[in-house]
Parts: C-alpha cells; sequence; structure tokens
C-alpha cells in the first residue's frame, strides 16, 4: 500500500510529535524532513557550500549529534531559504513519501510542495507563545542557556522567514486539515491527528 501523511507546520507546534506518533500508530515510515535542511545546515557550519552540502546529502547524515542545537536550528532555516538547496532536496523527499508500506513526512512545504498529492494532509499550527514555551522547555532540558523572550523573538523570526521566503513559503495546503495544539497535550494532538487519517484511510 502506498499512503502519504503530509504534515505541515511552523516551529515548536507539535508536528514532529504528532508525525511520530502517527507512524507508530500506523505503522507506517517516518521522515522529519527538518533535519535535511538541519544536515545540511550542519554542515555550512563546518565550512561546506550550501547547495553542494545538499546535493551530497547522505542519510548517515540524519544520525550526526547536535542537529537539535540552537546553532543548527539557525543555520538549517537560513539554508532552507535558497531554491538550489531545496530542490536538491525535493527528490530524497519525495522517494520516500511514496514507498511501499505508507510514509509520513513532517516538515513545512510537504503538503503544498512535495507532496501536493498526498492522501492525508494536515497543518499543525500554535500560538506563537505557547510554541516558544514548548522549545525554551526543550532547551533547559537539553542543558542549553535561554530566556523565554529569547526564544519568543527566535520564532517570531523564524516565522517570519520561512511564511515570506520565495521558495516554498510556510502555509498550509487548501484542502490541509488545520489541528491547533495551543491547548491540547501531545496525546490529544495525536488522538484528533489519528481519528482525521483513519476517515481518509476509510477505516
Amino acid at each position: 500500500m502506498i499512503f502519504t501523511v503530509a504534515i505541515d507546520g511552523p516551529a515548536a507546534a507539535g508536528k514532529g510529535t504528532v508525525g511520530r506518533a502517527v507512524a507508530a500508530h500506523f505503522g507506517f515510515a517516518h521522515l522529519d524532513t527538518g533535519l535535511l535542511y538541519r544536515a545540511v545546515g550542519a554542515l555550512v557550519l563546518k565550512g561546506a557550500e550550501p547547495v553542494a552540502a545538499a546535493r551530497g546529502l547522505v542519510p548517515e547524515a540524519l544520525e550526526q549529534p547536535g542537529l537539535r542545537s540552537p546553532e543548527v536550528a539557525q543555520a538549517a532555516s537560513e539554508v532552507a531559504v535558497i531554491p538550489e538547496v531545496r530542490a536538491a532536496l525535493l527528490e530524497f523527499q519525495r522517494s520516500f513519501a511514496r514507498r511501499e508500506g505508507g510514509a509520513v513526512l513532517d516538515g513545512r512545504d510537504i503538503g503544498t510542495v512535495i507532496c501536493p498529492e498526498a492522501e492525508a494532509k494536515l497543518f499543525v499550527t500554535a500560538s506563537a507563545e505557547a510554541r516558544a514555551g514548548r522549545r525554551l522547555a526543550e532547551l533547559v532540558q537539553a542543558g542549553h542557556d535561554a530566556s523565554f523572550d529569547s526564544v519568543l523573538a527566535d520564532v517570531k523570526a523564524r516565522d517570519t522567514r520561512d511564511s515570506e521566503r520565495a521558495a516554498a513559503p510556510l502555509r498550509p495546503a487548501e484542502d490541509a486539515f488545520l489541528l491547533d495544539t495551543s491547548d491540547l497535550d501531545a496525546a490529544q494532538a495525536v488522538a484528533i491527528a489519528v481519528a482525521r487519517i483513519e476517515a481518509e484511510l476509510g477505516r
């Protein structure tokens, strides 16, 4: 069976949590496409040229340590606005999406650009304040020193960069199901997503 679930949304809205849980529930493969850009960003921080790094990216690069650091996140956001970088990573994502057995991809342009024909599309969002609180908790748990105000400013800056970029701006697909997680815990958000996908599967 080939069945693609496209999950989009801004930083720290919970799309990764929902994506992983949905994939586990249905037995689908999962790809956090943001890791592709983080892997390229990490290589750029080490001196690589962005387009060359994207074109030469290998799956093992997604396993390198430190991809969740604030520095790599910033670099990933910066390389993601380069059209040639996005083009280089396009086929990697599309071939993953149509693999046998079902696939879940989460990112920022899955339902609009990567997989516009996906059988199920979700746009996971939340208020900037709710997302900043979640991201701050992640950073503190990982041992990073950060303040709520600085994280909120970073979240808003990323939102602006992602939504205003010329190449594949962040926006919901017209046929995407909008899932606002501002006042939901992870279990509630996952339950809504699973129910939506089961409806698309005809269960």
